[in-house]
């Protein structure tokens, strides 16, 4: 019985999976031929090399997409194991064959439009396919591979990366079609952090206080969160125990935690940090009638 449930939880699981890819491919595919593809657009990352190749070349996007693809596929074999890269190899394969038999039409000639859901749809796919187990652009593999390798941080990578993809933009096509590029990768990458992110952004926020106990209760009883309290010692001039505060809130819960906070006690030392997502524990307690 118990294997059972395991067996049907993995099945749901898979399932679910699939239809993020799914979903993602058929996206992306969209934001691509109705709106990127007929206005000879571009975006960062490797999906935008692809796209630049495309208009310089002539060649077939479907075709670019997965040779350009195959260096990254091989690095995210080596970094995040065979499962990741044979789903980013399905999805990658779904995706080229969704551009040349899933028949989407060109939306809007409006450049503006263009760049923005372009990016937004296409941001949407690679989101979703992220969910999903998997990506559709190698961009976030090339630099965790570098990243690993050298001092640079991911996000210094991807910025280094697209800098470069719309200066070739600009040099080999047209400053207008690369500040364009920009409007369309910016759509694209905050779509992707909303979809990766989950709804709520999370915020994990640490307190030191003298009045932590009424800050403590104020978290429980009025915003109906969860806390944890750590046990530490002062460093600073006197060595004294004292009770650290940590818990989880939404960027919009955020205002109103600081607020209170201020008003309990205006010198109590607050550390926040963002959070990608949080699984298990108790964050949000019911509140009972």
């Amino acid at each position: 019985m118990e294997g059972h449930r395991i067996n049907t939880k993995k099945y749901k699981h898979l399932l679910k999976e699939a239809a993020l890819i799914i979903c993602g491919v058929v996206a992306a595919c969209f934001g691509l031929k109705s709106f990127l593809l007929p206005s000879h657009f571009i975006d960062g990352g490797v999906t935008g090399i692809s796209l630049l190749v495309r208009a310089l070349t002539g060649w077939n996007l479907s075709y670019l997409i997965v040779v350009i693809n195959i260096p990254f596929i091989i690095m995210g074999y080596k970094q995040l194991g065979k499962r990741f890269a044979i789903k980013t190899a399905v999805a990658i394969t779904f995706l080229s064959l969704a551009l040349i038999f899933i028949p989407f039409q060109p939306i809007t000639h409006d450049k503006l439009l263009i760049a923005f859901f372009g990016g937004f749809f296409l941001g949407g796919g690679i989101g979703l396919a992220m969910r999903g187990g998997c990506v559709i652009d190698g961009t976030e593999v090339l630099a965790l591979y570098i990243s690993r390798n050298s001092m640079f941080t991911v996000g210094n990578i991807i910025l280094i990366l697209n800098i470069i993809i719309f200066a070739f933009a600009a040099y080999f096509l047209n400053i207008e079609t690369a500040l364009y590029a920009i409007l369309t990768y910016l759509s694209a990458s905050n779509t992707v952090d909303f979809i990766v992110n989950g709804l709520e952004a999370y915020t994990g926020v640490t307190i030191i206080s003298e009045k932590n106990d009424e800050i403590k209760h104020f978290i429980i009883t009025n915003m109906k969160r969860g806390v944890t309290i750590y046990k530490g010692e002062g460093g600073y001039l006197e060595k004294k125990d004292i009770d650290i505060i940590y818990t989880v809130v939404t960027k919009l819960e955020m205002s109103k935690l600081q607020t209170e906070i201020r008003q309990i006690d205006p010198d109590a030392f607050v550390v926040q940090q963002q959070i990608a997502d949080i699984k298990g524990g108790v964050v949000k307690r019911q509140a009972f009638h």
